[in-house]
């Protein structure tokens, strides 16, 4: 298991928790608004934070936080990812894992076995959208597809996200996308906003109001549509 970084405490990554973030280098996607451009090359990122480490401080931290958050990159192409939740589940925390879905078998044998108390999953566009969204063409969708129906039909909780720019989405893309996870519990809509290590270039954010309209138009795809981010 490669961690490259550590969030010690956050108040937003994991819903209703105080939680540390473990970021992971490495991701199959190229998305160009992707905030995290250094860990999804593979670049240094920072140097490798070695796993007893990791431990020590998480257990120098309990009754502090309450949960773990495992981000990226994309943390499924890691080896080892279910020795090494299990022993933060041992310490006390639950866990979350923030996926791109694009690994549907090692999603439902890690949530078939109970390791993540929580699973947030993007969804990029509309299918006709999600190679140019998330900068590989041609893209094959179908491994997003089964792990939608890996989550909505299993009992670990979880949300569906989506990263929303003028750029790359309009009204009728982001209708097209919700049709893919119709019935779900939650999808929030998150803002885009340019941290300065973006993949792209040029990417144009909606403003509150717009997305506010957004938010309205969406609802009915899930049982609760949500901003996030504005």
């Amino acid at each position: 298991m490669i961690i490259k970084g550590i969030q010690k405490t956050s108040m937003v990554d994991y819903p209703g928790l105080l939680c540390a973030t473990l970021f992971t280098p490495g991701c199959n996607l190229r998305c160009p608004f992707c905030h995290n451009a250094v860990l999804v090359t593979g670049g240094d990122g920072g140097g490798r934070i070695e796993e007893e480490d990791v431990l020590w401080f998480l257990e120098q931290r309990k009754g502090r936080l309450d949960a773990v958050t495992i981000t990226g990159g994309e943390p499924l192409l890691q080896d080892g990812i279910p020795e090494f939740v299990k022993k933060i589940r041992d310490l006390g925390y639950r866990v979350k894992l923030d996926t791109n879905g694009c690994f549907p078998d090692k999603l439902y044998a890690l949530t078939k076995d109970g390791l993540f108390d929580y699973v947030a999953m993007d969804i990029k566009n509309s299918p006709a959208l999600y190679g140019k969204t998330v900068g590989i063409e041609p893209f094959d969708i179908s491994p997003v597809l089964s792990s939608i129906e890996v989550l909505k039909s299993g009992e670990t909780p979880y949300e569906f996200r989506t990263t929303v720019s003028k750029t790359f989405h309009t009204e009728q893309s982001l209708r097209e996308a919700g049709e893919l996870i119709r019935g779900a519990e939650y999808w929030y809509l998150q803002a885009f906003k340019d941290s300065g290590n973006i993949l792209g270039s040029g990417i144009v954010g909606y403003d509150e109001i717009e997305l506010q309209n957004l938010c309205k138009v969406l609802q009915g795809y899930a049982k609760q549509v949500i901003l996030r981010g504005v």
